[in-house]
């Protein structure tokens, strides 16, 4: 005999699995009065557990020596990096210095000029130098013009959109 089908409302099992038989209304699964079967136990029970051995205060204190050792080697590497004149910060810092000073001439310097006139490199040279062709007369931030007394004029523009103006005269 198979088994009823399921009620009205019911929904099926999923995945394939049969369904247990299931009385009809009115028939109990157990008859009245009966008493319930005492279920199984589940294994024997687990042996008392061992306390934990005690931890070593040495051994505390090994951990705190180590973490202070490696947060003090890092600290100090952040400082060193931040400070020391031949790396870090500092080294980059000092080589845009250098730059600057090379490439950004200020008035009375002695430049050499290369490149394209609208792509020109600006070298500072010294005034008594082969390599000298011009002298830097004026330079002008925020765009003025530069007087008829300059032979050459180069303007550059910087990344924040404002321009410099550098005046020259013939050496």
């Amino acid at each position: 005999m198979s088994a009823p089908p399921p009620y009205q409302n019911q929904p099926q099992q999923p995945y394939g699995y049969q369904q247990q038989p299931q009385a009809p209304y009115g028939q109990p699964q157990q008859p009245y009065g009966q008493p319930q079967q005492p279920q199984q136990a589940y294994g024997q029970p687990q042996p008392p557990r061992r306390p934990q051995p005690q931890r070593s205060p040495l051994r505390g204190l090994i951990t705190a020596v180590i973490m202070l050792a490696l947060f003090g080697g890092v600290g100090y590497y952040v400082y060193d990096y931040n400070t020391n004149p031949n790396g870090g910060k500092a080294k980059k810092e000092a080589d845009r210095k250098a730059y600057d000073r090379k490439h950004n001439p200020q008035v009375g310097d002695c430049v050499k000029i290369t490149g394209p006139k609208d792509d020109s490199q600006m070298t500072v040279v010294a005034c008594d130098s082969s390599d000298a062709q011009y002298k830097t007369g004026e330079t002008h931030v925020d765009g003025k013009a530069c007087g008829s007394e300059y032979t050459t004029v180069i303007h550059q523009r910087s990344r924040l959109g404002l321009g410099t103006t550098w005046c020259f005269t013939k050496v």
